[in-house]
């Protein structure tokens, strides 16, 4: 079957969902953690994720196939996201009240997921920890970065996300999603800002209302 652009776009952007069956996970993943230093740089990491509110910020994401998309994005924990693509395809993807939802335009489709069964849940959520139903898998730290790794425990067919931050002072810079066939998208954040509440409205898609 042949799958033109916006059916390339649907996969690359649902690839947040990371859904599916088998995913090829390597033992090196499993390596230890408990390391004082790396227990003291997984406090900072929690101590801002958990002090994260609402932010702004414009995104280029990177998708499975190489395709570059950009926009403006709201991340407003706990649960809600809103990422608008800039035209000529203006996607939507809204997360909100328990769901991903994701919009496509031009194919006049909408796809609902519950936000529980993806990667991108645990960043959204009201208080993030390292443990319980949210598993650990690795935490690197090159030259003026953080970079963790996090899957959902008893869930890691599913997919995984990285949370890259900036040091010094720590800020959320870059996410990477692998999905159930380690196809990875790539979202990295510029011009990051505090923001006040958005209201609800702006979870919610409605249909031939609010799409740019």
């Amino acid at each position: 079957m042949e799958y033109g652009n916006g059916m390339i776009a649907r996969r690359a952007l649902l690839g947040i969902a990371a859904t599916g069956v088998a995913a090829s996970f390597s033992p090196a993943w499993s390596a230890p953690l408990s390391s004082g230093h790396t227990q003291q740089v997984l406090g900072k990491v929690l101590d801002y994720l958990n002090s994260l509110k609402t932010v702004t910020a414009r995104f280029m994401q990177v998708g499975p196939d190489g395709s570059v998309r950009t926009g403006t994005a709201i991340v407003q924990r706990p649960g809600k996201m809103r990422f608008e693509y800039d035209k000529p395809d203006p996607q939507l993807l809204v997360a909100g009240f328990g769901l991903l939802v994701y919009h496509d335009p031009q194919l006049d489709q909408t796809t609902n997921i519950p936000l529980s069964s993806t990667p991108l849940g645990i960043l959204l959520a009201k208080h993030i920890t390292f443990g319980g139903d949210v598993k650990l898998l690795r935490v690197s730290t090159p030259p003026g970065e953080i970079q963790v790794t996090l899957t959902r425990a008893g869930r890691e067919a599913q997919g995984h996300i990285t949370l890259v931050f900036s040091t010094n002072p720590i800020e959320l810079r870059q996410w990477r999603l692998t999905d159930a066939q380690d196809r990875v998208t790539q979202v990295s954040l510029y011009d990051l800002k505090p923001a006040a509440p958005f209201p609800d409205k702006t979870f919610e898609f409605v249909p031939g209302y609010n799409t740019n």
